[in-house]
């Protein structure tokens, strides 16, 4: 089985949640499903319970009330151990900057006998510098010093630009009176959420001087976002500019604009495209999903990723849905003759783990 790098994920949730917390991790949707419905009746659900009841020991595609009634019987470390354990990935890139009582890259690591590294979410650092320093000056110094220090250590960064205020900024770093200005305004309303575009794009060039990866969100997410407002096409003035610092931009997930991200990575020697995410939420349709990415984007540029996030079960989806697709493409493309078999198995071994290992010197 290929070993598999797990470039953007999350850690999992320690306690067991209840029918209502669980199912909300199927959805992207920050509301309860409609009067009569399930978020169990999607893609991501009926994934969930064909793959992962097996490894509890249950029959595939059992209802969802005999799976978290087993899931409690074994406790949730058990179980997390379990199915982490099953998912087949060995490097967890792990984003730290959601909120919850989640396991930290090293537990992570622990449960899924694996190694773990941490992606900073620069939003959340900046917010968290925000909180303890008050002073427009000494806040940028104190912000500058963290990201250095997180450089020293991190796999890489992470944006959300694209939910706190779209992709479609403005590309050039700001200058130094207008992002002073934008510091004393956000700071003076209470040092909340930044969603100031100046704020945003300050924190985008610092990562990108550290010469680290950055990860963008780009495509769906929860209703937080505006969708038209992520499609990765909007970056490309941000791409051009930023080539000459050596960052290399990871636009994660894309979905329904992942051949926009596959043209990006094409066309870019600095972008980088990532399957995750998409292949997971569109469940028995992955495979041609997957095959979509793999239309324009090189070989060398796309990277496997779950995007879990508080379940276990999401690694284990991610996973087995990224193989399964993975292998009937490449079957059906050396069958044919299009592929010599050595090559299709060259790119799996890349697009599975070698495209992350040499991004992130995972």
């Amino acid at each position: 089985m290929l070993p598999l790098v797990d470039h953007h994920c999350h850690g999992v949730l320690r306690a067991d949640p209840d029918e209502a917390a669980f199912e909300a991790f199927l959805t992207e949707s920050d509301a309860p499903a409609a009067p009569g419905t399930s978020f169990f009746d999607t893609q991501l659900g009926f994934a969930m319970r064909r793959w992962c009841p097996p490894l509890l020991g249950l029959e595939p595609h059992c209802p969802p009330e005999r799976y978290l009634t087993r899931r409690r019987d074994l406790g949730a470390a058990e179980a997390n151990r379990l199915l982490l354990r099953a998912s087949g990935i060995g490097t967890y890139l792990v984003d730290t900057g959601l909120p919850g009582d989640l396991t930290g890259p090293a537990e992570l690591a622990r449960l899924g006998g694996a190694r773990a590294r941490e992606i900073v979410r620069l939003e959340h650092l900046a917010e968290r510098r925000g909180a303890e320093e008050r002073d427009p000056d000494k806040f940028l110094a104190v912000l500058a010093e963290a990201i250095g220090a997180a450089a020293g250590t991190a796999a890489g960064f992470k944006s959300v630009a694209g939910y706190r205020y779209g992709l479609d900024f403005a590309p050039e770093p700001p200058g130094p009176a207008e992002l002073r200005a934008a510091t004393a305004r956000w700071l003076s309303a209470g040092a909340g959420r930044i969603t100031d575009p100046v704020l945003l794009r300050h924190l985008l060039w610092s990562a990108a001087h550290t010469g680290l990866p950055l990860q963008l969100h780009t495509g769906f997410g929860d209703p937080d976002l505006r969708l038209h407002r992520c499609d990765p096409l909007l970056l490309t003035d941000f791409i051009r500019a930023v080539r000459p610092t050596g960052c290399r931009l990871v636009l994660l997930h894309g979905y329904p604009y992942h051949r926009s991200a596959g043209y990006l990575a094409h066309v870019y020697p600095h972008v980088y495209a990532d399957v995750g995410l998409s292949l997971a939420h569109t469940g028995a349709r992955a495979e041609a999903v997957l095959a979509e990415f793999l239309e324009l984007a090189p070989f060398g540029k796309l990277l496997f990723s779950t995007d879990a996030y508080g379940l276990a079960e999401l690694y284990v989806v991610g996973a087995r849905l990224y193989r399964e697709a993975l292998d009937r493409l490449l079957n059906g493309w050396t069958g044919s003759g299009a592929w010599s078999a050595a090559d299709a198995e060259r790119v799996a071994a890349l697009v599975s783990a070698g495209n992350a290992e040499r991004v992130y010197r995972a």
